[in-house]
């Protein structure tokens, strides 16, 4: 988790980190059945796919949500604690039998992190709401 370590402030700690779920691997490994029939042509996809997958940094630390994506240029989008208002999973029928979903974190202002194929969802729910809003 390179990002998130390199972009940690003074006293910033790392609450938990995020891991996609293994149903993300399906294109890549769809791409690799498909490059023998396609003499290799489709190599360079699931290759795409492996990085893509391999960049994605999700998690939480003491101050900010986390995301980050990009194999070579990079898009981050954070959200600090203190402007979470809601945290809601979503989540549908595949999801619930094979335990991932979507992590949507709102807050004030206009844009929402939204962590996509998330392997525990309710687990990640709870790691969220404990960091942002911690029992009294």
């Amino acid at each position: 988790m390179a990002y998130i370590d390199e972009s940690l402030s003074a006293g910033e700690e790392i609450s938990a980190l995020f891991r996609l779920h293994w149903v993300t691997r399906i294109p890549m490994v769809l791409w690799l059945l498909l490059a023998i029939p396609s003499f290799g042509i489709t190599l360079a996809l699931a290759i795409y796919e492996h990085l893509r997958l391999r960049h994605t940094e999700q998690g939480v630390t003491n101050k900010r949500v986390i995301l980050k994506t990009g194999i070579i240029s990079r898009k981050s989008e954070e959200m600090k604690l203190g402007s979470i208002e809601t945290v809601e999973i979503d989540q549908g029928i595949l999801g619930r039998i094979l335990g991932y979903g979507n992590i949507k974190v709102s807050g004030r202002g206009i844009s929402d992190v939204v962590l996509r194929s998330i392997a525990d969802p309710m687990a990640v729910k709870r790691a969220i709401e404990s960091v942002s809003h911690p029992a009294s």
